[in-house]
């Protein structure tokens, strides 16, 4: 190991270093702990951004460390720079909640580093033993975050459901990898995608292979058929935790596709093209339909999360549907945009939620929204705002993401596709209305006053100005897109 390696993931080890002294500290403070652990975390998010772009590479340039293990290029500091938002923005909306409820503990907020140090290792590796280190230890503080309400039934029974059905998907996706190990002889994506390129390798066992990796990534996003622990752990974790498991992890997901499928395997993209295709047709028919039937604001939108990643899917099938150039770097591009707009949306979505919640009232059925909008007249908006990002309406970002995704089908030919995704859409914009008239139309059953801090209601704005502004002027996210997506694919 040089310097440079040190250099190259000074952001990680710094968040090591940080999150257990903050452990550390916690115990020290005693009655004190909960403020206090608070602003350390999030100064240590803050210091972690500060650090990942004094390393930003320059142009198409990408730096290995640790023999290949680990990979800084723009990809990763982009995808990092979107978590360390995202985790600073569920910390302020989840404080209010914590401290009602008696859960405002340093082991919350450790956790929640420790579970972010696990995604930027996911998003800087280069190798499938790093894929899988940073997999295990985001997963693993997940589950502990779902069950740390522990006098919760609920919170118990879907920590258990996720850690379950979670290892089993672990092991399909270490078991699959070790096949492709087996067949290329590598554990660096790189080295496994040359390998794969000369043709020299048992093809059926790389299949095989693909198979079981594809279905760990499946799992991870969340998309039919394995979407199973997905409404059930919305629904039982606590709503701040349901908050995080919702949106920062979702980035982690995509680099681990972006990493696997388009780093390691794009010479087998003929054969998970297809699988991506059932998923993601699935994903949208199943998501959409079963949520109009949900009457739970929380299983509501964990199906809208499951048609939303169908829509990340055809991003990535798009991507591999071609052989390099423009039409691949504007699909991979439109998925990564698609991602972070909805990581964006599902913040103020369940930022809402949890600004209604309070002691004993968890704001949870939709009967709660009713006539929000006399009651609180700019969180109806800002709801509103989610709402109809969430179904693709015009002028919010969710239209223009849906939008580059449907257009980068249409350049390779997929217009089918196109077509069933647009008429799904169609489909799910119902129940996301059904929020907005219950808000606008109906007489409120809660007459309750809200209580938040001015840190929360003023986040909560800036996240909800950031969903129109960005729809009306989304150029400059997906030129930033584009250009992290240039360095790593190619094209003009």
């Amino acid at each position: 190991m040089t310097p440079a390696d040190f250099g190259a993931a000074s952001a990680e080890i710094f968040l090591l270093c940080a999150g257990s002294l903050i452990l550390i500290v916690d115990l020290l403070l005693g009655d004190r702990r909960g403020q206090k652990t608070y602003a350390l975390s999030l100064l240590t998010v803050a210091l972690c951004a500060v650090l990942s772009l004094a390393h930003l590479p320059l142009g198409d340039t990408a730096q290995l460390a640790f023999s290949g293990l680990f990979i800084g290029d723009s990809l990763s500091i982009a995808l990092k720079l979107a978590t360390y938002v995202a985790v600073a923005v569920c910390m302020v909306y989840s404080r209010a909640y914590l401290q009602a409820r008696g859960l405002m503990q340093g082991e919350y907020f450790v956790l929640m580093l420790f579970g972010m140090l696990g995604m930027m290792v996911q998003i800087s590796a280069n190798s499938f033993l790093t894929v899988y280190l940073g997999l295990e230890l985001m997963s693993l503080c997940l589950y502990a975050l779902v069950a740390l309400n522990r006098d919760s039934a609920r919170s118990t029974e879907a920590a258990m459901k996720y850690f379950v059905l979670g290892a089993l998907a672990s092991g399909l996706l270490l078991y699959g990898m070790s096949m492709l190990y087996g067949a290329t002889g590598t554990l660096e994506i790189d080295k496994v995608a040359a390998a794969i390129a000369t043709g020299d390798v048992d093809k059926t066992v790389l299949v095989f292979g693909l198979v079981f990796v594809v279905t760990g990534l499946a799992f991870k996003l969340g998309v039919v058929p394995f979407h199973m622990w997905v409404p059930d752990v919305y629904e039982g974790a606590a709503n701040a935790m349901t908050l995080l498991v919702g949106s920062a992890p979702k980035i982690a997901a995509f680099a681990m596709a972006m990493r696997l499928l388009a780093g390691s395997m794009p010479g087998l993209s003929d054969q998970w093209q297809q699988m991506l295709m059932l998923m993601a047709w699935a994903s949208l028919a199943v998501g959409n339909l079963a949520a109009i039937a949900q009457t739970n604001v929380k299983r509501m939108l964990a199906y809208s999360t499951i048609s939303q990643m169908g829509f990340v899917l055809l991003g990535l099938l798009a991507g591999g549907a071609v052989g390099g150039g423009c039409c691949e770097r504007d699909a991979y591009a439109a998925a990564m945009f698609y991602t972070l707009t909805y990581v964006l949306m599902s913040l103020g979505a369940f930022g809402i939620v949890l600004l209604l919640s309070r002691a004993g009232f968890e704001a949870e059925s939709l009967d709660d929204y009713k006539g929000l909008s006399r009651r609180h007249p700019w969180f109806a908006f800002l709801m509103l705002l989610m709402m109809f990002s969430l179904a693709g309406v015009p002028p919010t970002v969710g239209f223009y993401s849906k939008l580059s995704i449907l257009q980068a089908l249409v350049q390779v030919g997929h217009g089918a596709t196109a077509v069933y995704a647009m008429l799904m859409s169609v489909i799910g914009a119902f129940y996301y209305l059904r929020v907005v008239k219950l808000m606008y139309f109906d007489a409120p059953t809660d007459q309750a006053a809200l209580h938040a801090p001015l840190d929360m209601r003023v986040l909560l704005s800036v996240n909800g100005v950031a969903i129109l502004a960005l729809g009306v002027a989304p150029s400059s996210l997906m030129n930033w897109c584009m250009s992290v997506m240039t360095s790593l694919v190619g094209g003009g």
